[in-house]
């Protein structure tokens, strides 16, 4: 037994990706590469080799995704359910953790090599995996296999179980329904490391200050802020700067701790606890920029289940 699940972990963070990509949460994909390892190693006497190791997880995981996918409900972003909230309007009762998509840390995600993680990085941004959830489910693994992990349309319908004939429909169709809930992938993924380190730490530094002129100078016209599980959103720094002096007023003299999610820069942000020197757990945070300014401000605040997810500490100390 302890042979054959070793033989599968070199596998472990490619499905996780993928299960990701297919589901749009962090922790059903965890759930997802669990559930394929027991199936996989249950059925393993079946295996014969006519497929490699590698394809025959993914057919498995795809199977256990498709499963998991029967119902109606899809996972979504603020700013897909509704238009921009105004920086005033009291915040909405909250919705279901399942509504929302969620981040992923890099480690779940990406291997070692930075070349793998520069190759899958933009398939992995919020906005990509928020588009993707638009597909019926059959079409979306088909958009996966064939323009992310690069699958043959052969290799695709072996592992799908339907005609390459099919495969090269669905994804047509997929396509067409990317083009128009996709953004158009912009130079912010050419960025150079110095350009982003510049502008992440000023982002830093301005919000741990609470800033506000500093902060919305960093940030895209089109900037959008949201805050799950609450169904608002609100765009353009003028926005930004209202609520966070506003409603947001309780994050002031916040401490941000560096994580990695989805690719992206992102930081355990930690809020003041009514304790000195202590701040507690407010929120996950994922920067997302475009042409050397932020243009998504994505406060994930589940943070009971997302702080040990990313090995973030249930509270932070100075002094």
């Amino acid at each position: 037994m302890n042979d054959v699940l070793k033989s599968f972990e070199p596998h472990r963070r490619e499905l996780c990706a993928y299960a990701y990509r297919m589901l749009g949460s962090s922790f059903e994909a965890e759930d997802a590469v669990q559930e394929t390892f027991t199936r996989a190693w249950k059925s393993y006497d079946s295996f014969e080799g006519r497929a490699s190791l590698r394809s025959w997880l993914y057919r498995i995981a795809t199977n256990v995704c498709l499963d998991m996918l029967k119902g109606p409900q899809r996972r979504a972003r603020p700013m897909d359910l509704a238009p921009a909230s105004d920086a005033g309007t009291p915040l909405p009762a909250p919705e279901p953790d399942y509504v929302w998509i969620e981040p992923i840390p890099d480690s779940m995600a990406f291997g070692a090599d930075p070349a793998e993680h520069a190759a899958a990085k933009e398939s992995m941004r919020l906005a990509f995996v928020a588009a993707v959830q638009h597909l019926p489910a059959k079409q979306r693994a088909v958009m996966l296999m064939r323009e992310v992990l690069r699958f043959s349309a052969a290799e695709t319908a072996e592992t799908l179980d339907i005609s390459a004939a099919s495969v090269n429909s669905a994804l047509q169709r997929a396509k067409a329904t990317m083009a128009k809930v996709r953004p158009t992938p912009a130079d912010e993924y050419t960025v150079d490391d110095a350009e982003l380190k510049s502008l992440i730490d000023g982002y830093v530094t301005a919000f741990e200050a609470y800033d506000m002129e500093a902060l919305t100078s960093l940030l895209h016209q089109d900037v959008a802020l949201s805050m799950p599980p609450f169904p608002l959103w609100v765009q353009g720094p003028a926005g930004v700067a209202e609520f966070m002096l506003g409603t947001g007023s309780a994050c002031r003299d916040s401490r941000l701790v560096p994580v990695g999610a989805n690719g992206l820069p992102a930081f355990g942000h930690y809020k003041p606890s009514g304790t000195p020197g202590v701040w507690e757990p407010w929120s996950v945070t994922v920067l997302e920029v475009e042409a050397g300014r932020i243009t998504g401000l994505n406060y994930f605040l589940d943070t009971a289940r997302l702080f040990p997810l990313f090995g973030l500490p249930a509270e932070h100390r100075e002094g």
